[in-house]
Formats: C-alpha cells, sequence, structure tokens
C-alpha cells in the first residue's frame, strides 16, 4: 500500500498559482515557489531586540522524552509530548511539568520515560521533584486548573488510554481520577488536548478534553512510499474520537455533557483553545484537526455547545481543503477582532483565520506575511506572545517531522527543523525574524509542545519546547538584559470556585493604545502556558489604567498600576 495524500505536497504551490491568476481570495496557501531552505533576517524599521540562549543544562532540565519505538513504526509513536508552566507549590515561580511516554508491552524497544515535575527556583533554574507525577501509561498532554477550588493548581493528563486527574496537596500529586467521577466517565480512549475553562458560567471550573483516532496495536495500518518499506501512517486512515466536556457539579466531581452540531460526534483534536467570540461572556472552545475540518464549537449556554466551524468559515482552508492541524492559539492583535493560528503539516503554511463578525471568520495568512516562511515545516506547537515587549504580539512556531527517515525519501524535507519566530507588527503583518534571535533559533527540533513563561523573573517571556523522543528544551529570552523594555504582568484572582479568573478579559491602556488578552488554559500543542499575562509597553513607561470583564461579568477599573513587575487584581467580593 503506498502512502497517503497527507505525505504530499497537497499541489499547494499549484492551486496558489492559479488563486494568484484568477484572482481569489487569500486562503493562506503556498506560494507559487518553494520557500528557500535558507531564512534571512527581516529587514524592518525596529531593530529585533529579543535573543534566546538555550539554558537547558544550567537550568537542570534532564527531561528525555521516549517513544517505545521498537522498529515497527506504530503511530502513537510520533505525537507526543506536552509540557506545563505553572506554580505547583504556590511559591510565586514557575514549575515545568512534563509529560512521558512509555515502552510498549511485550516489546523490546526505547526505554519507558515517564512524567516529570521540576521545581522552579524563580532565576531560570529547576530541580527535580519527587512529587507523585511519574505515572505509568502513554502520555499525551496536561492541563493545570482548580476544579476543586482549594487554592492549588491540579493537573489533568491526556493518555493512550485512560486519562488521569492528579490532585495537589501541598506540591505534591496524587491520583483522584475515580474520587472527581472522571473514571466511571471515560472510555479507553486516545485523548490529545485539554483545557480547563467555566463553560456553564455557574462559577466553577469545567474540562475540555479532544479525542484523537480509534487506534490500537491490532489496527495499525501499514503505510510505505516504495510499498516496501513501512514509514509512518497518518491520521486520516483512522476512524476520528468524539470530543468530551465533563461539567464541575461544584465539588470537584464531574459529570459529562453532550456536543451539538452533525460535525460535533467525530473529529480528530490535537488543540484546543477557549476564547469568548460573541462577547456574551461565554467562552467558545476552538479545535485544530489532523486532517479534519476545524471545529468552532459555539458556548449555547448551561453548558450546551454545538458545533459551527464550516459556517464560521474556520473548518476548511478557502479551496475548501480540511488541512492536518496541530497547535492552535488565538489573541486579540490590535482591536476587538479576535485572529487564530493553527499549525499544519509540511506543505501546508500555517492557517491564520481574522475574525470578521461574532462567529464569522477569513483566512488571511498570505496577507499576514506567514504562508512563505510556514510553507516547509511541518508545525506542532504555537504561541502568540509578545517576545520583545514592543507591545505587539509574535507568534511562535515548533517544527519537526513524524517521520525520522523523510530526507531519505524527500531530499528537500528533514526531520528535525528549526522553529520559527514571527515577529508581529503594527500594520497585523509578520515577519520572520529567526535569524536575528538567536542560535536556539536557528537549531533543528523534532520539536513538539510548545509553552511560554516568566521562568527567570525577568519580565520577558521564556520558552519551553518539548521534543519528540528526545530531550525537553529551555530557551532563556535575554531582551531585558540587552535592550530592557517596560511591560505590565497580570495576576488575576477570582472569586468562589474559579479562583484563577479563567475566562476574564483584559485591557491595558497605555501609550495611546488598548493591549487586550484573555486569562485561560489550553492553547498551543498538548501543552500550557503560564495563566499571568504579560503585557509589552516598549518605551512607554506608565499605563494609563486596566479594564476587567471578570468571569462573573462584573466590570471593574484599575488606575495606573505601576509597571516593570507583576501586579495582581482581585475580582470584586
Amino acid at each position: 500500500m503506498t502512502v497517503c495524500a497527507r505525505w504530499a505536497p497537497r499541489c499547494a504551490p499549484l492551486v496558489a498559482a492559479l488563486a494568484a491568476a484568477c484572482g481569489g481570495p487569500d486562503d493562506g496557501a503556498a506560494p507559487a515557489s518553494q520557500p528557500p531552505a535558507e531564512r534571512t533576517p527581516a529587514r524592518g524599521a525596529r531593530p529585533f531586540a529579543a535573543r534566546f540562549q538555550d539554558a537547558t543544562a544550567a537550568a537542570g532540565l534532564d527531561f528525555v522524552h521516549r517513544t517505545g519505538a521498537f522498529g515497527e513504526k506504530w503511530l502513537p509513536e510520533t505525537m507526543g509530548a506536552g509540557a506545563c508552566l505553572f506554580d505547583a507549590d504556590g511559591d510565586g515561580a514557575l514549575d515545568l511539568f512534563l509529560v512521558g511516554g512509555a515502552r510498549w508491552p511485550d516489546r523490546e524497544g526505547d526505554a519507558a520515560s515517564r512524567c516529570a515535575l521540576y521545581r522552579g527556583r524563580g532565576d531560570g533554574t529547576f530541580a527535580a521533584a519527587d512529587a507523585g507525577v511519574e505515572l505509568a501509561g502513554y502520555g499525551m498532554g496536561c492541563a493545570a486548573g482548580d476544579p476543586d477550588a482549594d487554592g492549588d493548581l491540579d493537573l489533568f493528563v491526556t493518555t493512550l488510554g485512560r486519562d488521569v486527574l492528579l490532585r495537589n496537596e501541598g506540591g505534591r500529586f496524587r491520583d483522584a481520577t475515580a474520587e472527581a467521577g472522571l473514571a466511571a466517565l471515560q472510555r479507553p480512549e486516545w485523548t490529545t488536548a485539554a483545557l480547563w475553562l467555566d463553560a456553564d458560567a455557574d462559577g466553577d471550573v469545567d474540562l475540555f478534553v479532544g479525542g484523537y483516532v480509534e487506534w490500537s496495536p491490532e489496527t495499525e495500518i501499514f503505510t510505505s512510499f516504495d510499498g516496501v518499506e513501512k514509514v509512518f501512517t497518518t491520521p486520516d486512515r483512522y476512524p476520528g474520537l468524539p470530543s468530551r466536556l465533563y461539567l464541575n457539579r461544584g465539588d470537584g466531581t464531574f459529570e459529562e455533557a453532550p456536543f451539538e452540531g452533525p460535525e460535533s460526534s467525530r473529529g480528530k483534536v490535537l488543540g484546543a483553545v477557549a476564547e469568548d467570540l460573541d462577547g456574551d461572556g461565554l467562552p467558545e472552545v476552538l479545535a485544530a484537526n489532523d486532517t479534519r475540518p476545524n471545529f468552532l464549537f459555539h458556548n449555547l449556554g448551561a453548558g450546551r455547545f454545538e458545533e459551527v466551524g464550516v459556517a464560521a468559515g474556520i473548518a476548511y482552508d478557502e479551496n475548501g481543503r480540511a488541512r492536518a492541524g496541530m497547535g492552535i492559539d488565538v489573541a486579540r492583535l490590535a482591536d476587538e477582532r479576535a485572529v487564530v493560528a493553527i499549525g499544519n503539516f509540511a506543505g501546508e503554511p500555517l492557517s491564520l483565520f481574522e475574525q470578521d463578525g461574532d462567529l464569522r471568520f477569513r483566512a488571511v495568512g498570505r496577507r499576514a506575511g506567514i504562508a512563505e516562511p510556514t510553507f516547509a515545516p511541518l508545525t506542532f506547537g504555537l504561541a502568540f506572545l509578545d517576545v520583545d515587549l514592543d507591545g505587539w504580539l509574535d507568534l511562535v512556531v515548533v517544527n519537526g517531522h513524524i517521520e525520522p527517515d523523510i530526507a531519505r525519501h524527500r531530499p528537500g524535507e528533514r526531520h528535525a527543523q528549526p522553529p520559527l519566530l514571527l515577529r508581529g507588527t503594527p500594520g497585523g503583518t509578520f515577519e520572520d525574524v529567526g535569524a536575528d534571535a538567536g542560535p536556539a533559533f536557528a537549531r533543528p527540533l523534532v520539536g513538539r509542545g510548545l509553552a511560554y513563561g516568566d521562568v527567570d523573573g525577568d519580565g520577558d517571556l521564556d520558552l519551553v519546547v518539548t521534543q519528540n523522543g528526545g530531550p525537553a528544551r529551555l530557551y532563556l529570552n535575554r531582551l531585558q538584559e540587552t535592550d530592557p523594555r517596560h511591560f505590565l504582568r497580570l495576576r488575576l484572582e477570582g472569586t468562589g470556585a474559579n479562583r484563577q479568573a479563567l475566562g476574564a478579559l483584559v485591557e491595558v491602556r497605555a501609550g495611546g493604545r488598548a493591549r487586550r488578552a484573555t486569562v485561560r488554559t489550553g492553547g498551543s500543542y498538548l501543552s500550557q502556558s503560564e495563566p499571568v499575562l504579560t503585557f509589552g509597553l516598549g518605551d512607554v513607561d506608565a499605563v494609563d489604567e486596566v479594564l476587567v470583564r471578570w468571569p462573573d461579568g462584573r466590570r471593574t477599573r484599575h488606575a495606573a498600576p505601576e509597571v516593570d513587575r507583576t501586579v495582581v487584581l482581585r475580582a470584586p467580593r
């Protein structure tokens, strides 16, 4: 059996050329010619100042992800794994949870790796912790939240099998899946992305879990380039699985709520993110599907969601094709409208959708300048963040192929691929500045998960990147050492059971413009970044005011908080 169509570039250059010749709409399709292998520095008017240093060894991170590979190239070996940056012990410093793989039963293969927690010291270094998180099982992703409202963050871990809820008890974790009622609700399925949100606006924290495909060792499909040698197969050969929504009963236990809509039953979710898109105070869920149309679950209230991705214009590219969606993120760039980025397979440029109405989107990838630099790589993790604190959100993209031998079969492609750093501009376009961002962005990786946070406490945002079958990497941002910029970091504290204030919308007004962000979990690929919001101010040394719309709909105004620090904002009681 020959390899499926996903391995091919899907005629994207030809389609793009035809679209350009016919005056077709901007769908983010690839340019007519293959992008050059060498990236060149952007030559914009503003010099790019951020530089990233690989500080993995100096930080004390020695985690290596293992796939369990034994030579048969089973599909799950290509996928893992995720990372979560969060404060596990409440000391104010970011800790790091890394998801491990496993050895296949009765197989002599790659050594097993287990989940691990590293406690941060707040200075960019970590110490490995014996915290009860070394789970057996084939791990995928993670999400940190507080469903029992006790003030510390628990961990939910997705797996190839049954997922696990780890309850945080003073910085040490124990398996609480059964007592939360999740063991009875779960099926032994392959799950991937997960996020915490207040789905039904009742003040407590609920759980979204994305399903991937129906796979087992017995159903592994032989796929080949030449009909002889097996390569890793792709998910279009397998039936998809439903996403699950677990509603919190208010006491940290859960019940399942169904999704509604023609496409909601079966997807192949690899990334999910929550955002209130229509301004009604209820979060929608956007999900990137692998070789299936992307989902937009419209929140109808009372825990009811309807899948409307096709009608919203986010399910397909403009040519009516479902791309191989991996990671996803959403941001508000210059105004109230949301922008959604989705990473795709090699030969499928990154998708960028701009909101054009409450639940309507249009593809703007080519116009925004991201089609050419993202055409060749296979993208997994991605995130919007202000890397250089200039007040405009940038886009970090983590890449890596699924087939280790791809260069032998397709000489223009590589298994390990360098990440991308796309600098955001005031005009809503992006420039590839990876060549200016330091050696960390020149080093090829078999990249998967991406999480960001201020690991070393200097105000700028650092990166954690996981690799499939390789070591996790910590990239410290040295911006504040070389070209200091002003910033404001906000940590929100909610009331009642939503202690993290998930869903709160924050607007910072400074220097004649507004910057907006939502407190949330999820996003990227199987990973979670810190929940503290970082707003870059550039040369602006004062904030006029901060406006907050809290999850319960109340609004507060906070006058002129001091900059260059983390400020705690508490919901009115």
